[in-house]
């Protein structure tokens, strides 16, 4: 049964385009769904998608390319959504068709905007899709890095080792290393709270600050990480693992980083709206700012990176001053 398994993947961003790329490589057909049918047709005229990653060519006879949702989601055992949280709402109003019995696999990195839920509990509370029927997919892996072939790492988290190990197999290629985690909310809320540290990382780069800072500044952050993961689910991990602490690091220094060009857009004086504006792609950590500090609330876990850029985002303070205090409570 587990060789004829069908995959599908919903998104069509880049890493969308990105996991779609690694199944072809192992799979003899997936489904692929993308809202845009511009870009499906273009797809299947000249074989890459003509808005992310488009030097990615691909055998389109391994695609069964949709812009119909429900049409990706029938045929299909396994879903790999890759659309930008903020959308996912939107996109599954549309569904028709059943999720149940249905394995979820999420490499979404935030939090659903009107749930404030992670996505695989999103999916639990929402559509009652048991946890052990629900993946992450997370990294440090960038999508335009896959598209290059250059070697990286991803680690698929389930309450099901044996779901997680068939994702981890057909994820698995000579430039993808794959390892299996059972900490699916905690490597899923790392995922998403890497991107408001990468959005600081940017915010301090763009003000002037250099690399001595950024150091610390990231060594904080996998700290301040650690507190607010074991809040929000204690069990036993290492935050030194390359899905935490790997993520973060990555997403805080690559030049591929959309939260890192989103900070230091707004470091150097942009208005939020000005910056989302002149980026063609989501800045996650955006939304998870608001999220994450709103959750905290209630768990009232010591987060002052996250509140030093809830305030420049939503409350409208100056990035200079609310940075020059924050250098005060960071060691």
């Amino acid at each position: 049964m587990t060789e004829n398994l069908k995959f599908a993947v919903i998104g069509g961003g880049s890493w969308a385009t990105a996991i779609a790329k690694i199944l072809c490589v192992n799979l003899g057909e997936i489904a692929w769904y993308m809202r845009n049918e511009d870009a499906v047709e273009h797809i299947k005229k000249h074989h890459h998608n003509p808005n992310y990653l488009s030097s990615v060519e691909f055998d389109t006879k391994k695609l069964k390319l949709t812009n119909n949702i429900n049409e990706a989601v029938e045929y299909a055992d396994y879903i790999i959504f890759a659309i930008p949280s903020a959308f996912l709402n939107g996109e599954l109003e549309k569904l028709t068709a059943s999720l149940k019995d249905k394995v979820i696999f999420s490499a979404i990195k935030g939090i659903v905007p009107e749930t404030s839920l992670i996505v695989g509990e999103h999916f639990n509370k929402i559509y009652n899709i048991p946890f052990e029927n629900i993946g992450v997919i997370t990294g440090p892996c960038h999508a335009e890095e896959v598209a290059l072939e250059r070697l990286s790492y991803l680690t698929i988290a389930c309450g099901d080792a044996e779901k997680a190990k068939i994702v981890a197999k057909n994820l698995s290629c000579n430039y993808i290393k794959t390892k299996i985690s059972d900490d699916i909310i905690g490597t899923e809320y790392a995922a998403m709270l890497k991107n408001i540290y990468a959005i600081a990382a940017g915010m301090a780069h763009g003000l002037g600050y250099g690399d001595n800072f950024q150091s610390v500044l990231m060594s904080n952050a996998i700290r301040e990480m650690k507190k607010f993961i074991r809040k929000v689910h204690k069990m036993k991990r290492n935050i030194n693992d390359s899905a935490y602490l790997g993520d973060l690091l990555v997403t805080g220094y690559s030049v591929f980083s959309r939260n890192r060009m989103f900070g230091n857009m707004i470091g150097k004086g942009y208005t939020v709206k000005s910056a989302q504006m002149e980026m063609s792609m989501v800045a996650e950590g955006y939304y998870a700012t608001k999220s994450a500090y709103n959750l905290n609330l209630n768990y009232g876990a010591k987060t002052p990176i996250i509140d030093a850029v809830y305030s420049i985002l939503y409350e409208g303070k100056s990035a200079k001053s609310v940075f020059k205090k924050l250098t005060d409570k960071l060691d």
